[in-house]
């Protein structure tokens, strides 16, 4: 694991059901030697506990706030609406319009109130989004962010290689 960088990402999830949808944010954030707490609140059954932890996040450490939300997916707003921190939104599939609901209520947000949004159920970019915002002002993060491409790139070329042996190309 690499050394915990200053700033923190918070993951806000909707409701504790979303929780296996939201993990591998969680495990790919803590890959990074990123620090990350994770809570459950509501923009419509605690409105009052979000806007306070929005509005006291960035003194409180953090850098990106990531919002996994279903259904009227509200979440990511009401907490954007109380930081100026990046806030990115997990549209969360649910048995309701397989997740579109969720994805165009994150995505239609106000001016002046910016939700970057990810794929229905996109956890792993949504942490991914995150240390790339953290890695702007953290060269270690931004070195291990090029190292990850490079990895992948060097995975799909092996894949190409062993198809083209199979192939006989």
């Amino acid at each position: 694991m690499a050394n915990v960088t200053a700033k923190k990402v918070a993951v806000i999830m909707g409701s504790d059901s979303d929780l296996p949808t939201v993990k591998p944010a969680i495990d790919k954030l803590k890959s990074f030697g990123i620090e990350v707490e994770a809570h459950v609140m509501s923009a419509h059954r605690t409105p009052a506990q979000a806007s306070k932890f929005a509005s006291e996040a960035k003194a409180n450490g953090f850098g990106v706030i990531i919002a996994a939300a279903g259904k009227a997916a509200h979440l990511g707003g009401v907490l954007a609406a109380h930081t100026t921190l990046p806030v990115i939104g997990i549209p969360i599939k649910s048995s309701t319009l397989d997740g579109l609901d969720a994805l165009l209520a994150t995505v239609q947000m106000p001016s002046g109130i910016p939700v970057a949004t990810v794929a229905i159920n996109g956890a792993e970019n949504a942490a991914i989004l995150a240390v790339q915002m953290l890695a702007l002002s953290d060269d270690n993060l931004a070195a291990q962010l090029d190292q990850m491409k490079k990895t992948m790139e060097e995975s799909v070329m092996a894949k190409d290689a062993k198809l083209q042996q199979e192939l006989g190309c």
